[in-house]
């Protein structure tokens, strides 16, 4: 007897069977973790949904913004209500570039936005904001980089270059006070205390040229970011309100502890100075971006940075012709400032790998940490190079 063929079940139903087993993914956390503000607005004008890059352009909760009237976030005569109802007239999608969007807590943005219709519910609404082109926004977060390679080229060069002459001129100056006039030694004193002040100032630029492997473990941000909080209400910071939205879940950072505290102290030190003498508030953020990679120069190596700290301050936002170099050495607006808080910043989140850029409008300046998560076989590899680093030193 011929054996009876087996038929395989169509191709569609057995693609559905397997789709039908798969977990259901939740549309808000795809929301989420996209980069660019996203709102709901239902067939009434009320905001049903926002993710979490929305409540943080606007400078809001999702429990504060969603049931508000999108009218009371902004003002009936905005660009954008006019894109709503272009495709409640039935467009599919519209967009318009060059749409200010102006409130209170977040000063004027020039944005991108796009409307499109949402299908299910037929009333709902999906609007996008687009607050600059994605090659910028790369472009940016690599300043840093840049930046940190010419302030070690520098350092290196200063320490060089600079402080043998200047030893050699503090001594002349010594050698002329012993048989000077007492009014010409007060020049003498003069020239020894500037060479000094200069010394010392090569001595801070000395740590950006240090390339010893850098011992990193896991690092709870959190408890990072408590101390430096700690420290700076207790000095600093003392008339400043925190404001912190901290994800519990997030996983250990990969990196130094001691110079993790050192980059977001001068961090909230630049943002205490920079909010106002009354009503002057930090926002401390903590987030998990799913799927952000970046390629590290000189080869096809990417980077997965999941864990973003951000610090936000209230202040007048920064000159705008300071924005381009601002983690440059020496560029600074403070009277007294040296120029290198951010340029040593950069150095350092560059030193783990990371990135860091920021956004700076009146009343929101942020600046974004972006750095790698802790990984047991990262760490083993970590201990033997930097045990393979002290013995060539």
């Amino acid at each position: 007897m011929d054996p009876v063929p087996t038929t395989a079940p169509p191709r569609g139903r057995s693609r559905a069977a397997a789709a039908a087993r798969l977990p259901r993914i939740d549309a808000s956390m795809v929301l989420n973790g996209l980069p660019d503000p996203v709102l709901v607005v239902d067939g009434g004008g009320e905001i049903r949904f926002v993710n979490a890059e929305a409540q943080e352009f606007f400078d809001l909760s999702s429990s504060a913004m969603e049931g508000m009237p999108l009218v009371e976030l902004l003002p009936p005569d905005s660009p954008v209500m006019g894109l709503i109802e272009q495709v409640r007239r039935g467009s599919r999608r519209v967009s318009q570039e060059g749409v200010i969007i102006d409130t209170p807590r977040i000063g004027p943005h020039h944005v991108t936005v796009q409307v499109a219709g949402m299908g299910d519910p037929a009333d709902h609404v999906l609007l996008t904001v687009h607050e600059r082109s994605i090659a910028r926004k790369i472009d940016k977060s690599l300043t840093h980089r840049h930046a940190a390679r010419s302030v070690t080229a520098m350092a290196a060069m200063l320490a060089h270059e600079v402080k043998n002459p200047l030893s050699g001129i503090r001594g002349a100056a010594q050698l002329l006070e012993e048989n000077a006039h007492e009014q010409d030694r007060v020049l003498t004193r003069l020239i020894c205390d500037e060479a000094d002040r200069i010394v010392a100032l090569v001595n801070r630029m000395e740590v950006f040229s240090d390339e010893r492997p850098l011992e990193r473990s896991d690092v709870n941000i959190h408890t990072v970011l408590e101390h430096v909080r700690n420290v700076a209400q207790s000095g600093f910071a003392r008339k400043i309100r925190f404001i912190e939205r901290y994800d519990p879940s997030l996983p250990a950072v990969y990196g130094n502890r001691d110079q993790l505290v050192q980059v977001f102290l001068n961090l909230i030190k630049n943002a205490a100075e920079a909010a106002p003498e009354k009503g002057g508030e930090i926002t401390l953020t903590t987030a998990y971006q799913h799927g952000v990679r970046m390629a590290l120069p000189g080869g096809d190596t990417r980077l997965h940075l999941p864990l973003q700290v951000s610090v936000q301050d209230n202040g007048d936002g920064i000159p705008e012709d300071m924005q381009t170099n601002l983690f440059d050495p020496f560029v600074t607006s403070k009277v007294n400032g040296t120029g290198l808080g951010l340029a040593l910043v950069a150095k350092l989140i560059g030193d783990h790998g990371g990135t860091i850029e920021f956004d700076s409008q009146p009343r929101r300046t942020v600046f974004k940490v972006s750095l790698p998560m802790y990984d047991e076989s990262q760490n083993s590899q970590n201990v033997a190079r930097v045990k393979g680093g002290r013995g060539t030193r």
